[in-house]
């Protein structure tokens, strides 16, 4: 009798705090992708904070001000300019990926095979691209530009509700900040709780695994399509700040600016501007270098993560939670693989179990 009132008590009790866990989960359910995003941004970010706040005589609310206004311009504003940008010019975009249809690759100019060093071997490519009929493969890809458009826009969702995920996003930062030290060893407490040391040492490969991507990915993106940008709006290129919005989502998912920037050195060329591609051209093979310098480095005290999974994060992502999940999804799957990376570097295989190398 005793051991089944034993057994019924504990039934009762985990049904009880499973049940207040869910009726928590439920009423904060609106306000989950704001919260997850502001901490995320603000373990991104804490040392930051804390060299600010020294700059600023140790004043923590002055310090909390500079870092909300920061997060503001760096991370929110891009995101929100790029997606209403993108949803402000649907029906540009897709009248440009149906005028696609009528596409026909020209013949190489002039002064393509007087280039030194691979001159020849740039209008031998030409001529192979001409002879391999893209100009039926582009065809064929330009309906389908209307619909990914179309998806990408109904994914993100009312961009009233993304404003004020945005706004709320800031205000939880700000909030989080000025208790973040508490917080931080509320969850260390937490971990070490749930599974001793290995608990702890969870959330503190999370917090590295959080900052790698937030700083990693997101800096090296607004860096690459602002740089970009410029690039293709002073050479004149129709469409810069769509083209720069979209840029920008691109670097987020990790497919890079060149397929933003050879598109418009080709009509560049193909318009008679050679100096101004030629510039372009240029301009974009540097910055398609920056993200093989600039991402290491500020990746370099976080965890590595393949960039499948980062891609793999965005597209998921932005499906399962809307433009949000673009920067949850990767930190989501970051935190996952880093912790799994951990857990399987602690097993202690013999050397001769593990084979000829």
């Amino acid at each position: 009798m005793e051991g089944r009132s034993d057994l019924s008590r504990t039934t009762l009790a985990v049904l009880f705090v499973g049940g207040m866990i869910a009726a928590c989960i439920w009423i904060l359910l609106p306000f989950l992708p704001a919260i997850v995003w502001a901490t995320t941004l603000v373990v991104a970010t804490w040392p930051i904070m804390l060299r600010v706040e020294r700059q600023l005589w140790n004043n923590r609310g002055l310090a909390v001000a500079v870092m909300a206004l920061a997060l503001l311009f760096v991370f929110v504003v891009p995101f929100w300019l790029a997606i209403t940008t993108i949803v402000e010019n649907f029906q540009r975009i897709v009248q440009w990926g149906n005028s696609l249809a009528a596409f026909r690759l020209p013949s190489p100019p002039r002064w393509l095979s007087g280039l030194p060093f691979f001159g020849k071997s740039a209008v031998a490519f030409w001529d192979s691209l001409a002879a391999s009929g893209i100009d039926r493969l582009v065809a064929q890809v330009a309906p389908y530009a209307g619909s990914v458009a179309s998806w990408f826009v109904a994914a993100l969702g009312g961009l009233g509700i993304v404003l004020v995920q945005f706004l709320l996003t800031i205000v939880l930062a700000a909030i989080m900040y000025l208790n973040g030290e508490h917080a931080a060893a509320s969850a260390r407490r937490f971990g070490h709780r749930l599974a001793g040391e290995r608990g702890e040492q969870s959330i503190r490969l999370a917090g590295q695994a959080i900052r790698s991507v937030a700083l990693g990915v997101v800096v090296t993106a607004l860096a690459q399509s602002v740089l970009g940008g410029i690039g293709i709006a002073l050479a004149g290129v129709p469409l810069a700040a769509v083209l720069t919005a979209v840029m920008f989502m691109l670097c987020i998912a990790q497919l890079g600016p060149l397929p933003i920037l050879v598109p418009a050195v080709i009509w560049l060329y193909w318009s008679g501007e050679s100096g101004w591609g030629t510039i372009l051209l240029i301009w974009s093979i540097l910055l398609s270098a920056l993200d093989s310098v600039l991402r290491p480095w500020l990746m370099r005290k976080g965890a590595h993560v393949p960039l499948i999974l980062l891609l793999a994060g965005v597209i998921g992502g932005l499906i399962a939670f809307g433009l949000v999940g673009i920067f949850l999804g990767p930190v989501f799957l970051a935190v996952g693989y880093t912790l799994l990376q951990s857990w399987i570097a602690e097993a202690r295989i013999p050397e001769d179990e593990i084979g000829p190398r």
